[in-house]
């Protein structure tokens, strides 16, 4: 077992730093953006005319995944670690996993996004998952250590 810079996680985080990055995108680029990763017409049409809540949205989400990243950096022990490492990236494999296999039940809920993001979208959010998840595993008797 590595104790620091595990592959898994630290492909992980990078993940979490490109989805980040392609969500900033969306802001800075706007509505064909929007369209082009499948977020909804009516996401796209609120970015074209200035309206705040699909910036506040993207904010949101890049937030939280760069969070993830610093986490998955983190675990690998890359970075300094960060407080409740290993219940975070728990968390965190389980959202992303949890996210990929519960598309169908989302779907009717955003009715504005695209069949093609949610299959991109959930497969890349399963293989996500898959690398926290392994990583994790990995890690965890380091994980658990004191002063580590």
């Amino acid at each position: 077992m590595r104790t620091s810079n595990n592959k898994y996680l630290l492909a992980a985080a990078i993940c979490c730093f490109a989805a980040a990055l392609a969500h900033l995108g969306c802001i800075v680029f706007g509505g064909d953006w929007y369209r082009f990763f499948g977020a909804g017409e009516p996401m796209a049409q609120m970015a074209e005319q200035g309206l705040w809540y699909p910036t506040i949205v993207t904010i949101v989400i890049v937030l939280v995944l760069l969070v993830w990243a610093f986490y998955g950096l983190s675990g690998a022990g890359a970075i300094k670690r960060l407080p409740h490492t290993k219940l975070a990236l728990i968390l965190i494999a389980s959202i992303f996993l949890i996210r990929g296999v519960s598309f169908a039940g989302l779907m009717s809920m955003f009715p504005e996004n695209s069949l093609t993001f949610w299959v991109i979208s959930s497969s890349i959010c399963l293989f996500i998952g898959g690398l926290f998840a392994i990583g994790s595993w990995q890690q965890w008797a380091v994980l658990g250590a004191k002063n580590v």
